[in-house]
């Protein structure tokens, strides 16, 4: 069982991962202030592509489901996350994105039924200090209707998080043809927004068209898969956590190909993250260990709990004679039987 979870683990994080050098692409090999066009030459070719290969379609109620799902995962987020880019300094906009365990820690309380324990606060308040060491310099600012961006963009993506462990996926359905679905419904939110906001670029260059390939093809199509079927089988907070690797994967990129610094407040956050996400896991294990142990079948006792009762006869002894006691009067076949000769 933990084995199996840290492999689950280990696989859902690489989506963040792979999230994490979306800054290195963007800023590489794509045309410049076209950040929705990108996002929508992100979802909408892949989910296309996977929708079309799984040959089905939502039916019945998972028609408004797929759309809230793709809007809240996909569409809306991508916008507000690139509005809160254009208003707030990247590390604020990092920094106000990291609050996102903290609702889906509430929502998994409210619509999952799940107790609100003293490691997953101490997570979150980890986790997010460490994004702050990680992310914050000394230009940060703030301006309102980026952190209302960023905030929005928390609560979508947290409420993803938690209604697609609540509702899980349609019967019969692939984790790929169901991954399409959203990724299709959020790139055609995003397309209208960026054509008229933005519009097409003049050109393209080879470099541009890689990057959106690899945008399109690992960033969105593999990395959603990867991070759906995470969604399944972990917990939706253990998942959210996870998600603190993605700013500590920008960082370590932008160090490695960017040149750029590396302090040691930044890798004072980069620990607290890493131990934020080992907490989580460890805790998860734990707990998951503690379930399977009581879900084991315990005898049953007429008192009503787990323990058995007090020692003694289980049932009470028929009345013995002794002596002052009347004897029984014996059956009409005993006094027959002695009457004969």
């Amino acid at each position: 069982m933990k084995q199996r979870l840290g492999f689950d683990s280990a696989l859902t994080v690489l989506a963040p991962v792979v999230w994490g050098s979306t800054y290195l692409v963007t800023t590489e090999f794509l045309p410049p202030d076209r950040p929705l066009l990108a996002a929508a030459v992100r979802a909408l070719p892949g989910g296309l592509i996977l929708t079309l290969a799984g040959r089905k379609l939502p039916q019945g109620h998972w028609w408004w489901r797929i759309l809230a799902l793709g809007a809240l995962n996909i569409g809306v987020f991508f916008y507000l996350l690139f509005v809160a880019a254009y208003h707030l300094p990247g590390g604020v906009a990092a920094l106000v994105g990291s609050i996102q365990p903290v609702f889906v820690l509430l929502l998994s309380a409210l619509l999952l039924r799940e107790a609100i324990r003293s490691w997953q606060v101490v997570a979150c308040v980890l986790g997010t200090a460490g994004v702050g060491m990680l992310v914050l310099g000394p230009e940060a600012g703030l301006d309102a209707i980026g952190v209302a961006a960023g905030l929005g963009a928390a609560v979508c993506m947290a409420s993803g998080i938690v209604l697609t462990k609540r509702w899980g996926r349609p019967p019969g359905v692939g984790l790929l043809t169901f991954t399409g679905w959203q990724l299709a419904v959020g790139g055609l939110l995003i397309a209208p927004v960026a054509l008229l906001g933005e519009g097409l670029p003049a050109r393209l260059t080879w470099p541009n068209l890689a990057g959106f390939a690899y945008l399109s093809l690992v960033g969105a199509l593999l990395a959603y898969a990867v991070w759906f079927r995470g969604i399944e089988r972990l917990p939706a907070l253990t998942v959210s956590l996870l998600g603190f690797a993605s700013p500590l994967a920008a960082t370590i990129l932008g160090y490695l190909f960017l040149r750029q610094g590396l302090t040691l407040v930044q890798g004072a956050g980069a620990i607290a993250v890493v131990a934020a996400v080992l907490l989580a896991q460890r805790s998860t294990a734990r707990e998951s260990r503690l379930v399977r142990e009581r879900g084991t079948p315990q005898p049953e006792y007429e008192n009503g709990s787990d323990s058995p009762p007090a020692a003694g006869p289980a049932h009470p002894a028929p009345p013995s004679s002794e002596a002052g006691t009347r004897p029984a009067a014996p059956s009409p076949r005993q006094t027959t039987e002695r009457e004969q000769p």
